[in-house]
């Protein structure tokens, strides 16, 4: 078993999984017999941040993002996956009012629990420059910004979450990309100017992995790394997805960062990271997620003691 990664004076780390609800998941990580209703509530007990992925296909409702904000402790962080109507069907084009109407759904609701959104954009979407400056300065960087921005929604929408005062806390945006045309300084330059993240996602080799750091935290998609969404992580892999998490923390880059800029980031005292583990189908993401946490030192979860090998 290998040793934790060091303890240098670092950021917040947040390990955990995309989603929560799987049905394959139900008598492995789930103990049998549990309520359906109450798998949140469980995941919850053992990590400190998960991905919610429903909102990627749908609307969400503000009641449902009120329940989950309950059912989950107070330390607790949810990243949120921005609408696929946003990003695969519109494309980026004319998105001022599907993001009106994404803020107006009730993701404010979550609160001081609401971490990073996520933007994933489909494999056959290639960077488009002028399309890209548009939508990224369309994204509303605190939370009052994005109550304003909800204002503007439709009007089937203007009563499911009622308007009220926000307060200016801010909003972090990462973008996941999946085409070789993002594999461009002009790209990397766009995001950092706009301080979006862009997702470190390990795809099984099938799309880019990049590793430039565009913002003042990095956000990590673990896919799996032999077969997409179903292979687990050995503890070699493990051991360097610890590496490059507590470089990433500290403030600095691994010394092999695979980078698509000549441009290294600015050194910062510390940057936090966030990172979820979607390799979901052979049950895989919850032991993978909590073998990560105990090389990182993180506070342990009860429960995951028989974290599989």
């Amino acid at each position: 078993m290998a040793t934790r990664a060091n303890a240098a004076p670092r950021g917040p780390i947040r390990v955990g999984i995309s989603g929560w609800r799987y049905a394959p998941w139900r008598g492995v990580f789930y103990p049998g017999g549990l309520a359906q209703t109450r798998e949140l509530e469980f995941a919850a007990s053992r990590f400190d941040s998960i991905e919610i992925n429903g909102s990627f296909y749908s609307l969400q409702h503000p009641r449902t993002y009120a329940r989950w904000h309950a059912q989950t402790p107070a330390n607790f962080v949810f990243a949120l996956k921005g609408p696929r109507y946003i990003t695969h069907m519109r494309r980026l084009r004319d998105v001022e009012t599907p993001l009106a109407n994404f803020f107006a759904s009730g993701v404010l609701r979550l609160e001081r629990k609401l971490g990073p959104l996520l933007w994933q954009f489909p494999p056959n979407f290639a960077f488009d420059a002028e399309r890209w400056e548009q939508f990224l300065a369309l994204l509303p960087k605190h939370a009052h910004a994005a109550g304003e921005l909800a204002r503007r929604c439709d009007a089937r929408l203007r009563d499911a979450d009622p308007p009220r005062e926000r307060p200016r806390r801010r909003l972090r945006h990462a973008v996941e990309v999946r085409h070789e045309s993002f594999r461009d300084e002009a790209f990397v330059a766009l995001l950092r100017r706009h301080r979006v993240g862009l997702v470190v996602a390990d795809t099984a080799g099938r799309w880019p992995l990049l590793e430039d750091v565009t913002a003042d935290f990095v956000y990590v998609r673990l896919h799996g790394d032999q077969e997409l969404y179903a292979s687990g992580y050995g503890d070699a892999a493990l051991d360097g997805w610890a590496r490059r998490v507590a470089a990433w923390a500290s403030g600095t880059e691994p010394a092999d960062a695979r980078r698509a800029s000549k441009q290294r980031a600015p050194r910062l005292r510390r940057r936090a990271v966030y990172c979820y583990f979607d390799n979901d189908a052979k049950v895989h993401a919850p032991f993978d997620a909590a073998r990560l946490r105990a090389r990182l030192g993180l506070a342990g979860k009860r429960g995951m003691d028989d974290a599989r090998e």
